[in-house]
């Protein structure tokens, strides 16, 4: 119940059907979803902790101006990608993407483990091999590892903090049909360049090639919402 209600009311926030200054009453709450006043109670507590709503004595659970949300948490980005701004949400997503993941591969090719080489050429070589077999939900998990491989070995904790983020657009763009059905060769050849500049410790390739896959992943975007 408390996950079920946390996300009718979260999915409704983020989508701006709950508008901001709307204030939200325990009563109400429980009432209207049929939800138990613990429940109801912590429900609002995780939606505060996302920075979703502010508790205000004298005036009750208020929602906040999307300006004040917590925009890195990955349930907030889940909710805005099963939204009707699903467009606006990827667009925001994907430069954040371009700002972070390019710089993070440049610093991999000079900081990462011979381990961490290592891994990302044998995920490189599982993404080549589940892009041909057309096997979309191992193909996202290989991805998803090797973009958390590239941002951890950057060895900057802020870069690899935003590994959740990036694990929710890549799922959410293959949950809701926005990859093709077999992955583009080009991109999955551009991951095993990436892999192979970090092995190498080119600096300039990896950056390189990890900007030319933002590329690609926008334009792949762009042509599902033309």
């Amino acid at each position: 119940m408390h996950a079920r209600l946390l996300d009718q009311l979260g999915a409704a926030i983020a989508s701006g059907r709950i508008a901001p200054g709307t204030v939200l009453r325990l009563e109400e709450v429980q009432e209207r979803y049929g939800a138990s006043r613990t429940v109801a109670r912590e429900v609002v507590r995780s939606l505060e902790v996302m920075r979703l709503t502010a508790s205000k004595r004298r005036v009750g659970v208020t929602v906040r101006d999307p300006a004040e949300w917590n925009h890195y948490d990955p349930q907030l980005i889940r909710w805005q990608l099963d939204g009707e701004h699903r467009e606006t949400a990827l667009r925001t997503l994907m430069e954040l993407r371009w700002a972070v993941e390019p710089s993070a591969a440049r610093f991999a090719a000079l900081r990462a483990t011979p381990e961490e080489r290592g891994r990302l050429s044998a995920l490189a070589t599982r993404l080549r091999t589940t892009a041909k077999a057309r096997d979309l939900s191992t193909f996202l998990g290989h991805d998803i590892a090797f973009h958390h491989v590239v941002l951890a070995a950057s060895r900057n904790p802020m870069f690899c903090q935003l590994s959740d983020v990036v694990a929710e657009v890549l799922t959410g763009r293959t949950s809701h049909g926005l990859m093709p059905p077999e992955p583009q060769p080009e991109a999955v050849a551009l991951h095993v360049r990436v892999a192979a500049a970090i092995a190498d410790g080119d600096a300039d390739r990896a950056e390189g090639a990890m900007r030319d896959i933002m590329v690609q992943a926008r334009d792949e975007v762009a042509e599902q919402f033309e």
